[in-house]
């Protein structure tokens, strides 16, 4: 399956071939046969002193995954781990993003319908802060000086 999604030189013929020899007790297969017969670029094998059989990451996770019960347990469970993290760094960055987004439209609100043209620069500020306040408790569920307290590597 890698070979059909990677490989446009996959060899689907012969690759059908195998898959209906497979399970014969005639049936033999190597590396380099495979490489050979079906174009296949996932898996690489070479002779000599420093030779081997080397696979792309994702084929050799499944070798490995159906070699080791164990290791195909604690694979899933990094995995999970990582999904979790990538989906709470998201889920900031989305609020943050929302947050930067809204912010023209509800400091223009403000400014419309909250704020008397007779305030003073400072009133005005503070009817702002208070606005902003609310706008990060709603989101984030604290203000931002509360969370500048409480991150200061954060900016």
């Amino acid at each position: 399956m890698w070979e059909s999604l990677h490989n446009e030189n996959f060899n689907h013929l012969e690759f059908e071939v195998f898959r209906k020899e497979a399970g014969l007790n005639a049936f033999l297969m190597n590396p380099k046969k495979w490489v050979e017969t079906v174009n296949a670029l996932g898996i690489i094998s070479k002779s000599g002193r420093y030779g081997g059989t080397f696979a792309h990451s994702d084929i050799a996770l499944e070798f490995a995954n159906r070699i080791s019960v164990e290791f195909k347990l604690y694979f899933i469970k990094e995995f999970q781990i990582i999904k979790r993290q990538q989906l709470a760094s998201l889920d900031r960055n989305v609020k943050r993003f929302l947050t930067k987004v809204n912010y023209k439209i509800h400091t223009d609100a403000i400014k419309d319908n909250l704020i008397p043209p007779t305030l003073s620069k400072l009133e005005t500020n503070l009817i702002y802060a208070d606005e902003a306040d609310v706008l990060n408790k709603a989101l984030f569920g604290k203000t931002a000086k509360q969370r500048r307290d409480e991150n200061p590597n954060i900016k």
